[in-house]
């Protein structure tokens, strides 16, 4: 009983993807990996595998080209309108626009 009940659970769909279709990794961790890792999952109240799986995606989505987090365009915004609509920085500027254009084409030439 206790190999059939076995069987059942290694072949369960995980992510619309059956186990079996799944391949075996074996990885090295640190020991403060592994403990974060063990916690992670936990709190999560999923297996460690699935928190490595779910890493390796958004770390994947990060590397994809023209991969755009739209929510951080729209902190960004948030953030370019508060400081549109704020007042100037205390003491003001410290350097004259025409001194960091001279200096631009000092180092950079004409």
């Amino acid at each position: 009983m206790l190999k059939r009940v076995m069987y059942n659970v290694m072949y369960i769909s995980l992510r619309g993807v059956d186990m079996a279709q799944m391949i075996r990794k074996q990885v090295y961790l640190e020991p403060l990996q592994d403990a974060n890792l063990k916690k992670q999952a936990k709190a999560l109240g999923i297996a460690e595998a699935e928190v490595i799986r779910r890493a390796i995606d958004r770390q994947m989505a990060l590397l994809v080209p023209g991969f755009r987090d739209l929510s951080a365009w729209q902190r960004e915004k948030a953030f370019i309108a508060q400081r549109i609509a704020g007042k100037p920085l205390p003491g003001g500027r410290k350097f004259r626009r025409e001194e960091a254009y001279e200096d631009r084409l000092k180092r950079y030439g004409r």
